[in-house]
């Protein structure tokens, strides 16, 4: 197979991945116009399963939709300040409706901070208890006075809402936000105040519409929805489309895992206790564009003038996989590589162990591509010199096709016969780009997928290497890169395949105009290696050709 061929292939299994994930995107649902009406059911809170009343962790036979809708604009907002983040919370149901990330910027305006919660995507954390009486998220609490902002030196800062009830029942709400960390912890407190014992429960959900966030396009499509991990099932990711068909299937209790609500480089997720019942449930909000996924967990039996209490902590913030993998189990998994994740995810954890010896992403990634040129070193040099032979074949064969024109099989015979007394291999050139595929592929998700890489710059116009070149400076060289090579391989005898190949290096080159900087610079340093690899060997072939020759001579 000739340099035309491999090229063929290499354009022909990209395209084929291109397609596919264009195609996973066309079938991603597709955001409907909002409702303004709320079904009459709005204010209800999701009721637990018979094996979860009972405390058991059996799964459930019955599907336990919550349903509601973002807390009313009209209601009293409040704002809560730390190192991190800037949550607005509202008076009804104490709910989480805005969080501004201070660290992280907007995907296309880099001068406002990133909103992970906001009212445009009816991106809202709830919860409430379940029981006669008791409050729920579209329930109007108060805040006790108090610092809304982290003090300086201060490790934590708790804010406190107190909902008005019956019956002697006192409840409230208790948010403690941490210096450093985006884990919120949200817990009940219950003071039971009646005649009677009971055992309540309590919900925490996520809602949000489904429309993708800002930056999703043809050639970054990831996955947006709810997904759910217990260690029996592991990780479930869930489609809009298949809560809204009630088609939607993943693990519903167990006494382990976390439920979560996934989009590109960001996540929200509620993470209860370890060995505590809980049930997972989520339903399209009637009426609405809007999802609802959320867990319910039971709280023990409160005996009259006892205190009892639930407590489960939300992550809102980055796909940081180091600090997911210490949180939770399995909650790394969110960092969503696709289908060669047994690839990728090697691929980053090389990454970030050369970033931090060097301090930079970009020189990372030049400093990898170095490493995975020299463990496939032997292989692409048996490759070039298979190459560089058949580059010094390429007079012969022209001749034979002069000589056999009209008779292609006895040309293909003749030609099989001088590869065999040559002892050159015409598929010597494929394996090199076959194995760097499912690597390009791999980092090319790894640049999508990884928050590490968003806004990192790399040396002076680089300013984001997971997006495109601002001036496609490295695409320009990547094209050069390309036609250099194609000039050290062997010429075809065709003059039309040999203006194809020569068309070649445009033609990728414009296709990287719009791929992430930092996968572009991957390709470039992996050329210009190539490059002086192909260069020594078949200048050290052609020179011992030549000396054969003169010899025979």
């Amino acid at each position: 197979m000739d340099t035309r061929r491999l090229i063929l292939v290499l354009i022909f299994t990209f395209s084929s991945f291109m397609l596919w994930e264009n195609w996973q995107k066309y079938n991603q649902p597709k955001p409907a116009a909002d409702a303004v009406a709320v079904n009459s059911s709005a204010g209800a809170a999701p009721k637990p399963s018979a094996s979860l009343q009972a405390g058991g962790s059996v799964p459930s036979t019955t599907a336990v939709p919550p349903t509601g809708s973002p807390s009313a604009p009209t209601a009293e907002t409040f704002v809560v300040t730390t190192d991190l983040l800037k949550a607005t919370i509202s008076a009804q149901g104490g709910d989480l409706v805005q969080l501004e990330l201070l660290k992280y910027k907007e995907h296309d305006n880099k001068e406002r901070n990133f909103v992970l919660l906001d009212a445009r995507h009816q991106y809202v954390a709830q919860s409430g208890l379940i029981g006669e009486g008791l409050p729920t998220h579209r329930s109007s609490f108060k805040r006790v006075e108090g610092a809304t902002s982290l003090a300086e030196g201060a490790a934590e800062l708790k804010i406190r809402l107190e909902a008005a009830t019956t019956g002697g029942i006192k409840v409230a709400k208790v948010l403690t936000f941490k210096r450093g960390s985006y884990l919120v912890d949200v817990s009940w407190e219950i003071v039971n105040g009646s005649d009677s014992a009971f055992a309540p429960h309590a919900y925490f959900q996520l809602q949000r519409d489904d429309v993708a966030p800002a930056g999703e396009t043809a050639m970054v499509s990831t996955f947006t929805g709810p997904a759910v991990f217990t260690d029996a099932e592991k990780f479930q990711k869930i489609d809009f489309s298949a809560i809204a068909d009630n088609k939607a299937k993943f693990a519903k209790t167990a006494d382990n895992g976390w439920l979560a609500m996934v989009q590109h480089y960001f996540v929200t997720a509620w993470v209860p206790k370890e060995k505590t019942p809980r049930e997972f449930y989520m339903r399209k909000i009637e009426g609405m564009n809007a999802y609802q996924a959320g867990v319910i967990v039971p709280i023990t039996e409160i005996a009259p003038g006892a205190k009892g209490e639930a407590a489960v902590s939300l992550y809102a913030g980055p796909q940081e996989q180091s600090a997911l993998k210490l949180l939770a189990p399995g909650l790394d998994l969110v960092v969503d590589y696709g289908w060669l994740t047994v690839v990728a995810a090697p691929i980053f954890w090389a990454l970030e162990a050369i970033h931090k010896l060097v301090g930079n992403w970009g020189w990372a990634i030049v400093v990898l591509t170095i490493i995975i040129k020299a463990i496939f070193f032997p292989l692409s040099a048996a490759s070039y010199k298979s190459m560089a032979k058949m580059r010094i074949l390429t007079p012969r064969l022209t001749q034979l096709k002069e000589r056999f024109g009209d008779d292609k099989q006895r040309m293909n015979q003749e030609m099989m016969k001088m590869y065999q007394t040559e002892k050159v291999n015409p598929l010597g050139g494929c394996l090199p780009i076959l194995v760097q595929i499912p690597v390009f592929i791999s980092l090319y998700w790894v640049l999508l997928g990884a928050v590490e890489m968003r806004d990192a710059p790399w040396i002076l116009w680089i300013k984001d290497l997971a997006s495109p070149d601002p001036y496609y400076i490295l695409p320009v060289i990547m094209m050069i890169s390309m036609f250099i090579q194609t000039k050290l391989n062997p010429t075809p005898p065709d003059p039309i395949q040999a203006k194809v190949m020569m068309m070649m290096p445009l033609i990728f080159g414009v296709m990287f105009f719009w791929f992430p900087a930092g996968l572009v610079l991957y390709w470039v340093v992996n050329n210009v290696l190539s490059i002086a690899q192909q260069w020594q060997i078949t200048r050290m072939i052609e020179s011992g050709s030549k000396a054969a020759n003169d010899a025979k001579a």
